[in-house]
């Protein structure tokens, strides 16, 4: 036998401590690593899995929902609404107003919101409903009270189109007309007894009314629902009717009293038109007042003709008084005096004569002539009766001015004097007769508002006489008729909302619980997150395929059924042909062409938590490598926890601790060792009593000659190990041995726990040959994994 540190050197690189590390590159070239992992976002293809993942759920959630959803509705009864219409006109009463071309409305012709929202709130009053009641006696029908009703199986069925039937109207007259014959007379306001006792149904009136306004337009409906179509019917039908008579009720009393108040109108009219007449007839008599015409008014026309003399006056005043002014002045008055005398003007023509004369013999004789003289004479004589007829011409011509002067100047004082005394009494005739003129206007207005006012009476008579009828501005468009089918409840529409909303919660759900889920589910997933090749992928076992490959593990007291009572490991005794088995041979296959240019001796199965399938791989891989005829031993480090020894039920008194805490040889070792030809020809070495430091054994130089011994001998040693991320003993071993087989257990290992185990071993540089998936689900893309390496 060698010693340790000659084992140390012949032993192979990868189970040496101080080994190079290096990245590892699969001899399959079959195998793809995937993507690295995207943190922020998942695959779409991940959302289906994670669908197909909680299917169950979903149908579960969908299911349960849609079928909740469909008794409720079916428990629900059918409601059927009715509807009417009436129109709402302009607001008017004949009474106050009319024309020609037809009725004056109060209104301004603008609709008024408040108007209308009176109407609807009249529509919906107690004293209108009680009149409702009361007109289709409610208060003792038992289809209104108590209407028939289909089952919860019957709504069912007919929800679904498989029969059913309607509600049967044998409890009433199926051909009774839903329009009121007659209504009922209106509940006195001072009744509160009678107010009192149809407040119940009044209530139920309410609670199943509904009035709406139709935008933009005058129209109004009404909707009533109730369980029997033909109550709804009635309801609102006569509800229409009653509002239209309330309307014309309410018209009527407004005409008779308009009537009342127009008839003491017109009494107080006339009776103040004949006192102002008789006070009008006083005042003109009083004033003198005879015409307002101008032309018949003798104080108006004296007015004018003073007026027409006063400036006739005063023109001849202005024009004597200008005379008599220039008459004052010397030569002014002489030439005027002068040129209005005839006396002189003879004189002056013949002095004019003589003067010619005497100088046409001043031409032939001189001044001494006797004729001369003669002539002189006579011009001296003539020039002296020329000027005593010009003074006195002169003194009469202003004698004559100053008496026109002072006679035009006193006519024109005293037609003055008459003017204005003429004047003042027009204006005290004027006053009085624009008096009289308003008094006039007064009684001609009130003679205008008697004949509208006696207008309107006539009008009102007519009206009330029923010639014309009272006009009502409130009328029935639509009538309701019997509903042909419920409107509510909407049940298939509700099951179908029911459905679609529960599937998109379970979808939600399950997307949420896979966003939550930290396991790995894929080997897609695991290439992705690991970076490292998926070796094999092992299926889900149901219960009882478990217990014949584990009854330790999955059923420590079950037996399987050779009826020998020993368990078997699965290998051994499944069908050679079954999807196990081929996947355990593909990780053989797998494993065997890990390494170049040889096959791997040691091998290391651990994984990064418990539970995880590790011990149930190592056992399987040992026996898949065992059917190819090589020599394989089973090595179980894990003495924390040990099960090869309940696998393959054997003693577990000494073991692998048994040999590393105490010096033995070689022979001592192989006399530990156990060999199971009923199994496969697989050895066995067990765990052995659990020891205080187990970490401190494997990490020991005694199991690197234990190594050295059984390598001679076997052809691959399986190492079953802790787990990596629970404790150190795996990543002592891993420094050890050729190669680590990391196992993850689909939908239970967290990624994060994984990441780390795997983290771990290549920090101490161990070599990782791959990942195995173990428990992949039956019908899963990963169930025939291994088939993608064929």
């Amino acid at each position: 036998m060698k010693d340790r540190d000659q084992l140390i050197q012949s032993a192979p690189e990868s189970r040496l401590p101080a080994r190079r590390t290096e990245a590892y590159s699969p001899s399959l070239p079959v195998i793809s690593y995937g993507e690295p992992e995207d943190v922020n976002g998942v695959p779409l293809r991940e959302y289906w899995r994670a669908v197909l993942k909680h299917r169950w759920l979903i149908i579960g959630i969908t299911f349960l929902v849609t079928m909740l959803t469909a008794i409720h509705m079916a428990r629900k009864p059918d409601i059927y609404e009715a509807r009417a219409r009436v129109q709402v006109n302009l607001e008017n009463n004949p009474a106050f107003g009319g024309s020609k071309d037809g009725t004056v409305f109060i209104n301004s012709g603008v609709p008024d919101p408040a108007y209308f929202s009176s109407q609807l709130q009249i529509l919906t009053s107690s004293s209108l409903l009680q009149r409702v009641v009361s007109t289709l006696n409610l208060d003792s029908d038992v289809a209104f009270l108590k209407p028939q009703k289909l089952s919860a199986q019957q709504n069912l069925l007919r929800m679904f189109g498989l029969g059913g039937k309607e509600i049967s109207a044998k409890s009433q007259n199926a051909e009774e007309s839903p329009f009121p014959s007659s209504i009922a007379p209106a509940t006195p306001k001072d009744n509160l007894a009678e107010a009192k006792r149809l407040a119940p149904y009044v209530g139920l009136l309410q609670g199943g009314l509904e009035i709406y306004r139709v935008k933009d337009s005058r129209l109004i409906d009404l909707r009533f629902r109730h369980l029997d179509p033909r109550v709804a019917a009635k309801v609102v039908n006569a509800l229409a009717a009653v509002f239209v008579l309330s309307n014309v009720e309410t018209k009527t009393a407004a005409t008779e009293a308009a009537g009342d108040f127009i008839q003491r109108r017109v009494a107080e009219l006339q009776q103040q038109i004949r006192a102002d007449e008789k006070q009008l007839a006083d005042y003109a008599q009083s004033n003198g007042v005879i015409s307002l015409d101008p032309a018949e008014n003798t104080v108006v026309a004296r007015l004018a003709g003073l007026n027409a003399e006063l400036l006739a006056a005063e023109n001849d005043r202005k024009l004597a008084e200008a005379e008599y002014r220039v008459s004052l002045e010397a030569d002014a008055a002489e030439v005027l005096a002068t040129s209005n005398s005839a006396q002189t003007a003879a004189a002056e023509a013949q002095l004019a004569g003589l003067r010619q004369k005497r100088a046409q013999l001043l031409f032939e004789n001189t001044e001494e002539w006797w004729e001369v003289k003669e002539v002189d004479q006579q011009i001296a004589y003539i020039e002296k009766q020329v000027k005593e007829v010009r003074e006195k011409a002169m003194a009469t011509f202003k004698i004559h001015l100053t008496t026109r002067y002072r006679k035009a100047q006193a006519r024109e004082q005293s037609l003055r004097e008459d003017f204005n005394q003429q004047r003042s009494e027009t204006v005290s005739q004027n006053v009085a007769a624009i008096n009289y003129r308003i008094m006039q206007q007064g009684i001609a207005t009130k003679n205008t508002l008697l004949s509208g006012l006696l207008q309107r009476a006539n009008e009102n008579v007519i009206a009330m006489a029923g010639l014309t009828g009272t006009p009502n501005n409130i009328h029935v468009l639509d009538y309701a008729l019997v509903p042909g089918g419920p409107v509510e409840p909407n049940r298939l529409p509700s099951v179908g909302a029911a459905f679609l909303l529960s599937l998109a919660f379970g979808v939600g759900l399950a997307l949420f619980l896979h966003y939550l889920d930290d396991s790995v589910h894929s080997t897609g997933e695991v290439e992705r997150i690991l970076r490292l090749p998926v070796l094999g992928a092992i299926p889900l076992l149901g219960a009882s395929t478990r217990r014949r490959l584990l009854p330790a593990i999955g059923a420590l007291q079950k037996r399987n059924e050779n009826g020998n009572g020993r368990p078997f490991p699965f290998l051994a005794n499944e069908n050679a042909r079954s999807p196990l088995a081929e996947a355990y041979r593909h990780l053989r296959t797998s494993v065997l062409m890990s390494t170049a240019g040889h096959v791997p001796k040691t091998i290391l199965v651990t994984s990064s938590q418990p539970a995880e399938g590790k011990t149930t791989t190592a056992v399987n891989t040992a026996l898949a490598l065992a059917q190819t005829g090589a020599s394989v031993l089973i090595i179980d480090a894990d003495m924390r926890h040990p099960c090869v020894n309940r696998i393959f039920s054997l003693n577990n008194d000494d073991g692998l601790s048994t040999y590393l805490s105490s010096g033995m040889g070689e022979a001592e070792l192989f006399a530990l060792i156990e060999k199971r030809n009923e199994d496969g020809g697989v050895c066995v070495l067990t765990s052995g009593p659990v020891p205080p430091n187990p970490a401190e054994l494997l990490g020991s130089e005694q199991m690197r000659r234990l190594l050295t011994y059984t390598e001679a001998h076997f052809t691959h040693i399986v190492i079953d190990s802790p787990p990596i991320s629970h404790f150190t003993d795996g990543v002592l071993v891993s420094l050890l041995v050729d190669g680590v087989l990391l196992v993850v257990h689909s939908e239970k290992s967290s990624r994060e726990i994984v990441r780390h185990a795997r983290n771990v071993l290549q920090d101490v540089g161990a070599k990782i040959f791959g990942v195995v998936l173990n428990g992949v689900k039956p019908g899963s893309s990963d169930y025939y994994y291994y088939s993608r390496y064929s």
